[in-house]
């Protein structure tokens, strides 16, 4: 999403609420659930899952690893569901070409460094960079170059932008800011 006039250029950046994080913490949440229960199970020797029919294991060996895995899960489910709620990597990038001020602000982690805010003059953007890896996985991103600072990221890594998307959104960042673009 992004809002323009004859002088701003504000563009949003989506977060970690997306509904692919959704899905991956909570089932990451259930299945390390379920190895904690039946890790558990294995150490009162009595089924916790009562619906599902199973074999009991050894605790020793195969319930303690049950364990550590489901634990683990856990921990990294709260994680997940941590970034989510905190919306950790949400925020826009404005450009103000009336006061030449460009801003880049992000929400991180809880913390002194929670709210993460850069400003650049645009008098010092030497360019918008395109660059494009291709291998299994083609990654496309958006740079933009500023002197002193080298090249910064305007778009989010895991964005799945098609050439087109990401050449148009370049062109007119380049016009709107009166810079080149190169390609790498």
């Amino acid at each position: 999403m992004s809002w323009r006039s004859e002088h701003i250029w504000i563009e949003l950046i989506a977060g970690s609420r997306k509904i692919s994080n959704f899905c991956w913490a909570f089932i990451l949440f259930l299945g390390s659930f379920g190895f904690l229960l039946v890790g558990t199970s294995s150490y009162l020797g009595q089924n916790l899952i009562s619906f599902f029919p199973s074999h009991p294991i050894i605790f020793f060996s195969q319930g303690i690893v049950m364990s550590f895995y489901g634990l683990a899960g856990l921990f990294i489910s709260s994680y997940l569901w941590c970034t989510i709620f905190w919306n950790v990597g949400s925020g826009y990038d404005r450009f103000d070409r009336k006061e030449g001020v460009m801003c880049i602000f992000r929400w991180g982690f809880p913390g002194k460094n929670r709210r993460i805010l850069r400003r650049f003059f645009i008098k010092d953007i030497q360019s918008i960079r395109i660059e494009v890896k291709e291998s299994i996985y083609v990654r496309r991103v958006l740079y933009i170059d500023i002197r002193g600072w080298g090249a910064i990221p305007l778009t989010r890594i895991d964005d799945n932008l098609t050439p087109r998307e990401i050449e148009q959104k370049a062109t007119e960042l380049a016009y709107f800011l009166r810079v080149p673009i190169e390609v790498f």
